[in-house]
């Protein structure tokens, strides 16, 4: 529930608090001083679009700030919560917005900068705004079945949400089995590809790291002579040629330092430990010797093998020019291509997997479909027949509505339905649709006629806001029905918090809270206007009233009001 609204220089108003309580709350005033601004206010904190020409005069900026009653457990203090807002410690919860006159618009929630996206998502569950522009889109079918839908109640709305998210995931699922078909061709090609690709490399038959390991065997058979000739005079120089002369080696002359500083050693120890590090190059030199000896036995010219070397490299050259940079990305590759066939060749099951589970959400559809069917005929009725006694009590007897549900031609989001609402206007009369066949002041008081009936229905009545706002609504009504409206807004006050702006002293007469916009001259020209709310209760009341029953304030508009007031019942 809104408690209070408070406007800064938002159009002809400079300053305003409007405190709104429970029951039917009206706003009146003469035309032009404001009503229209503060319902422009109440728009924006809902996260309406902001309007940098609503900014006053002369001003900066415009703000509007509310506070709303909300229950800590409700959609609303959760998606607040979301937001990064808090509630206040009495469990209201604090909406500001600001307008700049050079265009800028700032949300403020519980305290915390929010999106003004945040707004809009709240104010459906706040809300329930009701105005001319209302009154048209009641001619559309999309309305009428979201207010048939809405009447069916709690159970009709969860099957809706199952055919909803029903229909998404086929929807979803077309997607992807047009995906499917679509690509078969190029996934095909694509497949064979592959295939051909890894024929090509089991066929070679690589391993990890053999095009370097062939790479080294290459130089060796290519320069075998160059490194027999290097080998044998190594060996040479360290152990001495094949007759066995050793005394210019290297091992010979090491050992020979040995032996020298090993007899000397015992007179110095530092010569000793040289001794024993040459014999540790001896050591060495022998190990070198031995592994070159057995080197030059290993080292072949072969010129077959280095053909066949050779060959081996140029198949495995093939494969890393289309496959990778070397051996072991080819092979990486591999891998990869092999998994992708499968997901390839998996098409095929894939298609007829997501064809199988379509056709099944198909035929869950078609039931979701028929039950939707059966409660919206259901409370197609019900809800005629509720809406046809209102609109007796409104001044229209012998009208009647009649909610038609009928099979289109295609399902869709929403079901197989078509909605339709007619009115018979008069008894013998032919039902025609809202949309042709309603005057303004008639489609106010179906309008209401239905939000009454909404409100008071025990299976969708829980479901609604807890607030109401309605503009004008009353355009075109006079006599009687004004005085039926009054009484239906104050039944639908009784279980809600109800705002009217309204010209109709009938209406205005059944408040609970009366509230006038007044609005005089500021500055020192008479070309600016200022705006004020003020609730007026007592003789300022019955002026008021006077003053919407005859433009003037007389003793008889006086005695009028003060009868509209005592035959409200709300005891003034």
């Amino acid at each position: 529930m809104i408690e209070e609204i408070r406007i800064e220089n938002l159009g002809v108003i400079t300053r305003a608090q409007v405190a709104l309580g429970a029951g039917l709350t009206v706003l009146t005033g003469e035309t032009g001083a404001g009503k229209t601004m503060v319902l422009t206010g109440l728009n924006l904190l809902l996260g309406g679009k902001a309007d940098t020409s609503s900014v006053r005069t002369g001003q900066r900026s415009a703000s509007v700030e509310g506070r709303v009653a909300v229950d800590a457990a409700s959609p609303v203090a959760g998606r607040a919560e979301e937001a990064g807002a808090e509630l206040d410690d009495d469990g209201t919860l604090v909406i500001l917005r600001t307008v700049a006159a050079e265009g800028r618009s700032r949300a403020f929630l519980g305290g915390r900068s929010v999106p003004q996206g945040v707004l809009t998502e709240l104010a459906d569950d706040l809300v329930t705004v009701h105005g001319q522009a209302d009154q048209a889109r009641l001619r559309s079918p999309a309305r009428q079945r979201q207010a048939l839908d809405a009447f069916a109640g709690a159970e009709h709305a969860a099957t809706l949400a199952e055919y909803r998210s029903t229909w998404a995931d086929i929807a979803r699922l077309d997607d992807e089995i047009d995906d499917l078909t679509s690509r078969a061709q190029d996934r095909a090609r694509e497949a064979e590809l592959l295939r051909l690709g890894l024929a090509e490399v089991e066929r070679v038959d690589p391993q990890p790291g053999e095009d370097v390991e062939l790479a080294a065997e290459t130089e060796r058979l290519a320069h075998a002579e160059d490194l027999r000739s290097a080998a044998t005079g190594a060996h040479a120089a360290l152990t001495g040629d094949d007759s066995g002369t050793a005394d210019a080696t290297a091992v010979a002359a090491v050992e020979a330092a040995r032996r020298v500083l090993e007899g000397a050693g015992h007179h110095d120890p530092t010569l000793a430990q040289l001794a024993g590090r040459l014999a540790e190059v001896g050591y060495l030199l022998a190990d070198v010797s031995t592994e070159l000896s057995g080197y030059l036995q290993d080292l072949q010219a072969d010129p077959l093998r280095l053909e066949s070397v050779q060959q081996r490299r140029a198949e495995l050259a093939q494969l890393t020019r289309s496959y990778g940079t070397d051996i072991d990305e080819v092979l990486a590759w591999y891998d990869a291509a092999g998994r992708r066939l499968l997901e390839l060749d998996d098409g095929g099951e894939r298609l007829a997997g997501l064809t199988a589970r379509r056709t099944a959400l198909a035929e869950a559809l078609g039931t979701l479909a028929g039950t939707l069917t059966g409660g919206r005929r259901r409370a197609a009725q019900a809800l005629a027949d509720a809406v046809t006694e209102e609109l007796s009590g409104l001044a229209m007897g012998g009208a009647r509505l009649v909610v038609d549900v009928r099979e289109a031609e295609e399902p869709g989001p929403w079901g197989r339905d078509v909605v339709e609402m007619l009115l018979v206007p008069h008894a013998g009369a032919p039902a025609r649709p809202l949309g042709k066949g309603a005057s303004g002041g008639e489609l106010s008081r179906v309008m209401l006629a239905i939000e009454v009936a909404l409100a008071t229905s025990p299976e969708s009545g829980a479901h609604r806001p807890p607030t109401f706002v309605f503009d004008e609504v009353d355009a075109g009504v006079g006599g009687k029905a004004a005085v039926e409206v009054g009484r239906r807004l104050a039944s639908l006050a009784t279980g809600a918090q109800v705002l009217v702006v309204t010209h109709l002293a009938q209406v205005a007469a059944f408040a609970d809270t009366h509230l006038v916009v007044t609005k005089g001259a500021s500055g020192d020209a008479d070309t600016i206007t200022e705006s004020d709310v003020r609730p007026v209760t007592g003789p300022d009341r019955v002026r008021e009233l006077a003053r919407m029953l005859s433009g003037q304030d007389s003793q008889a508009a006086r005695v009028h009001a003060a009868e509209l007031l005592e035959a409200s019942g709300v005891g003034r």
